[in-house]
C-alpha cells in the first residue's frame, strides 16, 4: 500500500472498530454473487479490525483469511472475529499461493492501493473465473450537516477517490459492475467522535487540530437533535466487482 497513511490505523484501532460502520448485507453478498457454485475462499485484503472479515465469515459454508499490513489492526480482528486466520501483508504482496483463492475483498482499502500491481497480485491468487471485490462506506453529503461534519473532519482518501470516478482495476480482471445502497446508521455523539479520531486525516494531525476538530464537532452536534442520545448518520455504500479471466 503506497501511502503511509494506509497504516496509520493501529493507533486507532479501537475507535476504528466503535466509529467506523458495518457493511450492508445485501452489498456484500452482490459482490460475491458472480463466483461460480461452491467458490468459497475468500482473502479480505486491508481488513483491518474484521468489518468486512465478519460480514463474510458468517455466511453459510465460508472460508475467509483476513490480511492487513498491520498488526495491531490484525490484533484487534481476532478478538472481533475469533477464529479468522490473519497474515501480515498488501494488495501488492500477498502471503499465499497461486490459484488459492476464489475471490479477494477490499473494504474501505483498494483507494491506498497501487491499482495495477495489486491487480496484478491478486489476480495470481485467485483462480480463474474468480472474483474481485471493493467496497466503500462513504457519508451521504447531501444531507447538510453530514456535509458540515465532513469539512470539520476534512475529506477522507476515500472519499476525494471516488469522487474522481470509479476505481481502476487492471489485468487479469475484466471490466467492473457497480452497485449502490443507500441506508442510515444510529449514533451517539461519542460514536461519530471515535469515528472522527479513526480517520487518516485526524490520526495525521497535530494534537492542537484534533482538539479542534473535536470542538468543532461539539458545536455542530449542539446544534442537531440528538433524540434520546441518539442520531441517523446516512450512508451510500458503493460496492463494485470484476471476474478474473481465464489464464
Amino acid at each position: 500500500m503506497a501511502d503511509n497513511r494506509a497504516t496509520s490505523f493501529g493507533a486507532q484501532a479501537q475507535d476504528y472498530e466503535a466509529g467506523r460502520p458495518e457493511y450492508p448485507f445485501d452489498a456484500v453478498a452482490w459482490m460475491l454473487e458472480i463466483l461460480p457454485a461452491g467458490a468459497q475462499r475468500v482473502a479480505d485484503v486491508g481488513a483491518g479490525t474484521g468489518k468486512l472479515t465478519r460480514a463474510i465469515a458468517h455466511a453459510p459454508g465460508a472460508q475467509i483469511v483476513a490480511i492487513d499490513p498491520d498488526p495491531a489492526m490484525l490484533a484487534a480482528l481476532r478478538e472481533n472475529v475469533p477464529g479468522v486466520p490473519t497474515f501480515l501483508g498488501a494488495a501488492e504482496s500477498l502471503p499465499l499461493p497461486g490459484d488459492s483463492l476464489d475471490a479477494v475483498v477490499l473494504g474501505q482499502a483498494w483507494h491506498w492501493v497501487d491499482p495495477v500491481r495489486a491487480s496484478a497480485e491478486i489476480g495470481r491468487v485467485v483462480r480463474a473465473d474468480g472474483a474481485l471485490g471493493l467496497i466503500w462506506n462513504i457519508r451521504d453529503e447531501r444531507v447538510d450537516w453530514v456535509r458540515e461534519l465532513s469539512r470539520i473532519m476534512h475529506r477522507s482518501a476515500a472519499e476525494e477517490a471516488l469522487a474522481a470516478g470509479n476505481p481502476e482495476v487492471g489485468a487479469p480482471f475484466g471490466a467492473l459492475e457497480s452497485g449502490v445502497w443507500e441506508w442510515s446508521r444510529p449514533m451517539t455523539r461519542e460514536q461519530l467522535h471515535r469515528m472522527a479520531a479513526s480517520r487518516s486525516a485526524v490520526i495525521a494531525s497535530a494534537p492542537e487540530e484534533q482538539e479542534n476538530i473535536h470542538r468543532e464537532m461539539d458545536v455542530l452536534f449542539d446544534s442537531l437533535d440528538f433524540a434520546d442520545g441518539v442520531i441517523d448518520l446516512p450512508y451510500i455504500t458503493k460496492a463494485f466487482r470484476a471476474r478474473r479471466g481465464d489464464r
